[in-house]
């Protein structure tokens, strides 16, 4: 090229930085290009190398590592110092060796499904899954077994041999002793020599979860006594215009004409207007309590979830307007207490119970007087809360919870204690429920109609 041309040979490569340039710079001979080939050809071996041992990693045990590295040694040694017992056993395991890798030749050919007839039970009650393995093939398969995660533990299912175009279907049990969610599968096959030095997995299903929910009582909707009529409660405060009639009065300027009562009108010869009680749609308020040091055991936090749950879901089922509320933790390394709530999804019944599904207590969490001043200005025009703790939680501070919410909120203490004799009893104008079983929420509500 003349040296007039715009692109000089020399200059081809000035400013690019990519990997040839960073190897070779500008050279463009065929020692730069055999140098840049080698490059490439040990950056694909590299790669190749990484895929092999993370795949290795995978499969082989601490076990197979182990007996890896022992096996040349046993030879290097073993001949170099004359000593054949170690010979011996260097072949042993290099014949183990060459089993374990055979175990693992070979794809088993199935359909697996994991069925999970319900994503929703209670504490207590077992659900049943199912595992369809089917057989697409031609040939008979052998018997495997089929590890099912459930939780922390793992349930091991035998599948007997199944014929061609076949299927098997198997039960298996998911405990729910405990509320929370628990996580199904993947379910998975393993191959494995019998010493346990290799092992390959092969994942055949996704993961299922299932919500464990805390236990509630059917409370009927009388028996509570949150509402006395279908709109609202009537209230002190007299209003022009509403549906709870109060009386007549007479005609003053600013009144509205629809509102007149004219037969006593027409009686008195003055004009007269109605006169209403103002009245208030109920807006319940459930605040439990997530502070450690509000409960002694972990059976008065699990019955406290389970109040809480029994109020929600009898107030939604009744169409109410409701606010369930629990204590947001303060962070591990936070400088000050974190005044904060988090409210649970009250949508609907089995929204709000996934939700109780996983709460727990913690040191760190809101206790119950603070909880009280933080729902009572989240949540405006409350006309009624329930305040949910355990036996640790003192009469002062449940007064001092009660006093949180503005005047004329109707505030019910339910203390979940074991070990006392439940009641009823009035602490300062508050109400508080003392319950030693879940069953016992029904009696004592009866007693403290708002």
């Amino acid at each position: 090229m003349s040296s007039d041309s715009p692109f000089p040979t020399a200059t081809r490569t000035d400013g690019l930085t990519n990997a040839r340039t960073r190897i070779v710079g500008s050279r463009t001979g065929v020692l730069a290009d055999f140098v840049v080939s080698v490059v490439r050809l040990l950056r694909a071996v590299r790669r190749g190398l990484r895929r092999f041992v993370r795949r290795a990693a995978d499969v082989v045990t601490p076990l197979g590592w182990t007996m890896v590295a022992l096996v040349p040694l046993g030879f290097v040694f073993g001949y170099g110092l004359g000593w054949l017992e170690l010979v011996v056993a260097a072949w042993a395991g290099l014949v183990l060796l060459v089993v374990a890798v055979v175990y693992l030749i070979g794809r088993t050919r199935l359909r697996v499904g994991l069925v999970l007839p319900q994503r929703r039970t209670v504490v207590g009650e077992p659900v049943v899954g199912e595992l369809a393995v089917a057989n697409p093939g031609r040939l008979r398969t052998l018997g495997i077994t089929l590890e099912v995660p459930v939780g922390s533990g793992l349930a091991e299912i035998a599948v007997p041999a199944i014929g061609p175009r076949a299927e098997r279907r198997q039960d298996f049990t998911v405990p729910a002793t405990r509320r929370g969610v628990i996580t199904v599968g993947p379910v998975r096959t393993v191959r494995a020599d019998p010493l346990g030095l290799v092992r390959r997995e092969h994942v055949w299903t996704a993961a299922s979860e299932l919500f464990v929910h805390p236990r509630t009582i059917g409370i009927p909707s009388m028996s509570t006594g949150f509402v006395r009529d279908l709109e609202g409660n009537p209230t002190r405060e007299l209003s022009t215009s509403d549906i709870s009639f109060h009386a007549l009065r007479e005609y003053s300027a600013g009144d509205e004409r629809r509102h007149i009562h004219w037969k006593s009108t027409a009686k008195t010869g003055t004009y007269m207007v109605r006169q209403f009680e103002q009245t208030k749609r109920s807006h319940l308020v459930i605040a439990l309590s997530l502070a450690t040091d509000d409960y002694t055991t972990d059976d008065e936090f699990e019955m406290a979830v389970s109040v809480a749950g029994s109020l929600g879901a009898r107030a939604i089922r009744d169409t109410r307007e409701v606010s369930v509320i629990v204590s947001e933790s303060t962070p591990e390394f936070a400088k000050r207490r974190v005044f904060a709530v988090r409210s649970l999804s009250t949508i609907s019944r089995n929204r709000l119970l996934d939700e109780l599904a996983v709460v727990e207590h913690s040191p760190a969490a809101l206790p119950l007087v603070d909880l009280a001043r933080v729902a009572s200005g989240r949540v405006p025009g409350v006309s009624l809360a329930f305040i949910i703790c355990g036996s640790a939680t003192s009469p002062a501070a449940l007064r001092a919870a009660s006093t949180k919410f503005p005047l004329g909120v109707e505030v019910i203490a339910v203390v979940c204690d074991p070990e006392t004799i439940p009641g009823l009893r009035q602490v300062s104008g508050l109400s508080v429920l003392t319950i030693g079983y879940l069953d016992e929420l029904n009696r004592a509500l009866s007693g403290a109609r708002v």
